[in-house]
């Protein structure tokens, strides 16, 4: 039951999140700097959501510092900032859809590790949920798919592996009672910090690109965060990267509905593909529970 419970908060997140490609047409800028304000308006809409202010190092019930939760807790901040700052890079230097497939190998390295930093099994299902959602990742994009900038191609494989070892750090936190709600508020520090030269060297954006700015970070960072925080403390690590795919998958529906674009027939293929596997082992893992209990 408190799986079922978790699934929601994360396919709003996932959600939330698909909106950045509509709402960052609204702003002309550099995206370093669209990065660093997004994650400042963010920061400040987390705060005040979970009525405080972030927590940089986790405490023992006697009031020392815990070390080991403490290192999980900034090193799933320095992850997840490292992910927006790689993305952003990356789709500087070569293609949308290369950089966005690239991310989404994220669950390749919770399977990988998975097991030994969170003691969370893998299961056959799990497997070839993998491969069915990399076949319709690889289907999805494949209208959009070069070879690229190497650079840009390397830098967005990163970004994969940083997003996957934020699930990871961010799920293995909620060992030490600590919301990843202070998590994202750490990376949204850093992400600010290393945009400011951006922000200076770029100048005043107008009064459309300020809306749009406030909207990402509201919407597109700020209320996805939170709902994440909340769904990752039910859900296992592996379970709660498959149900964030659905963020590319939403992005060619944001685009039908606001800008009249339909997606190729790959395209659509490949996102049925996705959905199809999600569902199919999501009905598999219940019925095996019930067997199991």
């Amino acid at each position: 039951m408190k799986q079922i419970d978790g699934i929601p908060s994360l396919i709003l997140c996932a959600l939330f999140w698909s909106t950045g490609g509509i709402l960052v047409k609204l702003v002309d800028w550099n995206p370093f700097a669209i990065a660093a304000i997004r994650s400042l308006i963010a920061g400040i809409f987390i705060a005040i959501t979970i009525k405080g202010a972030p927590l940089f190092r986790i405490k023992k019930e006697d009031g020392t510092t815990d070390p080991k939760g403490t290192a999980c807790l900034w090193a799933a901040g320095i992850c997840y900032s490292l992910t927006m700052i790689l993305y952003v890079s990356a789709n500087k230097l070569t293609t949308a859809a290369n950089t966005i497939l690239l991310q989404y190998t994220n669950p390749v390295y919770i399977i990988l590790f998975g097991p030994l930093m969170l003691g969370e099994k893998n299961r056959k299902s799990d497997y070839l949920a993998a491969l069915g959602v990399t076949a319709g990742m690889i289907l999805f994009f494949s209208d959009g798919l070069e070879s690229g900038n190497q650079t840009g191609n390397i830098l967005a494989a990163c970004s994969g592996l940083t997003f996957g070892f934020t699930t990871l750090f961010m799920r293995k936190q909620q060992i030490y009672g600590c919301s990843s709600a202070h998590s994202f508020m750490i990376a949204h520090i850093l992400t600010l910090a290393a945009g400011i030269p951006f922000m200076i060297s770029a100048g005043m954006p107008s009064a459309k690109s300020c809306a749009g700015l406030v909207l990402l970070g509201i919407f597109q960072m700020g209320i996805p965060s939170v709902t994440y925080s909340l769904g990752i403390k039910r859900v296992r690590a592996l379970t709660a990267s498959f149900i964030t795919m659905l963020e590319p998958l939403m992005n060619p529906v944001w685009v039908i509905i606001f800008a009249g674009e339909y997606p190729s027939v790959k395209c659509a293929a490949g996102g049925a593909l996705i959905l199809g596997t999600i569902a199919a082992r999501a009905v598999f893992q219940h019925k095996s529970a019930r067997t199991r209990n």
